[in-house]
């Protein structure tokens, strides 16, 4: 059996974490290719390493030195260097990413050196081999991931290699140079690994036991996910679960490889499974749902006008008004005379959204045009919801006790989610009835 781990930032924080990654590490020969991400917070007052290291660009570009803002990563490394008792010339290595960062001014590159640097220490305090991740991850010409040709590169890397440590959250560009995946990426990274390896398990070990069934912060007694399919956690981190990054499921789901989130300080609990639908192990007590997760602040622009069915190409002419705005529709509910476009209220500022109404109207004259502003767009995901009648019955007569007043339904076609439309001001209530609604 193959596994690679990835290790978040709290895992890589300080010696005392690293201590425990290496301990859970030893336990199993089976974990064999090792992801590490930049030291996260020591504790709520710190500065994430990551953050730091953009900081060093900017002030690269603006004095033309990092050499301030560098002194406080130099501390963070030697410290942890220091106090795993390792051997390895920290000072040289450090001296070399300074006037990396110095000559290259890239925020990229910069930022890509928090892992780079914990990986060096990483592999030295397990006494495995580092492999560069620039020299398997390749992102195009316009910047995507090229996902073929790296799952080629990481096959040829690593094989033959028993165990391996690998920076997360960068590799190469189209050009040569340093490109980073959006912030959370190294978690891409460790996906990407387990493809190229053909690992059996890819697990991810983070902070938290695993998916919770939603925000704890709204909910505290919120009950731990044992089993997720991937399109399930797609919609609930499309919809703000923040345990994995949403991206991350790509390159394990062409392999079917199951991904195991996995608590570092607490490796003894099980943590959340996520798997493909052909894995999914259904129980007879299985919950309906399997998640609820949402988002604040939208605005849903409603448009009215009578025998709109009829009309062709009335929805293209809408949302080319939309895309002529450079705006991401977020949902579309529709009826036989009604469209409702659903978008983020952040990106209507400035005068867009007077724009776009009168945009609109010239478009495709409608009778009518209403604005809601401040609403809340909130799903429930789960993959047992088409197999059990009277679900959306549960959640609305939920809803309605509660005193919550629903201002838009959308259900997706493959029956895996209800959305609801809420005010702001009902978001949190939204998320406790469900809840109570459905996990018992």
């Amino acid at each position: 059996m193959i596994k690679v781990c990835k290790f978040g930032g709290t895992s890589m924080a300080d010696a005392a974490a690293i201590r425990k990654v290496k301990d859970i590490v030893s336990a199993d020969d089976s974990r064999r290719y090792i992801v590490v991400s930049a030291p996260g917070k020591r504790n709520k007052n710190d500065i994430k390493i990551t953050d730091t290291l953009y900081a060093c660009y900017d002030e690269a570009v603006k004095v033309g030195t990092c050499k301030k803002k560098f002194a406080l990563i130099r501390e963070r490394f030697t410290e942890i260097v220091r106090d795993l008792g390792l051997s390895i010339d920290i000072n040289a290595v450090l001296d070399r990413t300074e006037k990396e960062i110095d000559e290259q001014r890239s925020a990229d590159f910069a930022a890509s050196r928090g892992e780079y640097l914990s990986a060096v220490v990483m592999a030295e305090f397990l006494g495995y081999e580092f492999v560069d991740a620039s020299e398997m991850i390749l992102f195009d010409s316009r910047g995507r991931l090229n996902s073929e040709y790296t799952d080629d590169m990481v096959k040829s890397r690593l094989s033959g290699i028993e165990h391996a440590v690998i920076p997360g959250f960068y590799g190469k560009n189209y050009g040569g140079s340093i490109k980073t995946f959006s912030r959370g990426g190294s978690d891409i990274t460790g996906s990407i690994i387990a493809r190229g390896v053909g690992a059996d398990l890819y697990e991810n070990w983070t902070d938290v036991s695993g998916f919770l069934v939603c925000d704890p912060r709204i909910v505290p007694e919120a009950k731990t996910i044992s089993q997720i399919t991937y399109k399930e956690l797609r919609e609930l981190s499309y919809m703000g679960a923040s345990v994995l990054h949403s991206e991350a499921i790509f390159p394990v789901m062409k392999g079917k490889i199951p991904i195991n989130i996995k608590n570092t300080f607490r490796p003894e609990d099980k943590g959340t499974m996520i798997v493909p639908n052909e894995k999914y192990e259904a129980k007879e007590a299985e919950e309906v749902i399997t998640g609820i997760a949402g988002k604040k602040d939208f605005t849903v622009i409603f448009i009215e006008k009578s025998l709109m069915n009829s009309e062709v190409g009335f929805i293209r002419r809408v949302l080319s008004v939309i895309e002529h705005h450079g705006l991401r529709v977020e949902h579309l509910p529709s009826g036989i005379d009604t469209l409702s476009v659903v978008v983020a209220s952040d990106q209507l500022k400035g005068g867009v959204l007077g724009d776009v109404i009168n945009e609109i109207r010239e478009s495709v004259s409608p009778d009518y045009v209403h604005v809601i502003e401040n609403i809340s767009v909130i799903a429930t995901v789960g993959h047992g919801m088409a197999r059990r009648p009277g679900t959306a019955a549960t959640l609305f007569t939920a809803l309605a006790d509660a005193g919550i007043n629903i201002r838009m339904i959308d259900q997706g076609s493959s029956e895996l989610n209800i959305i609801v439309g809420v005010a702001n001001d009902d978001y949190e209530k939204c998320i406790r009835a469900i809840y109570n609604a459905f996990i018992k």
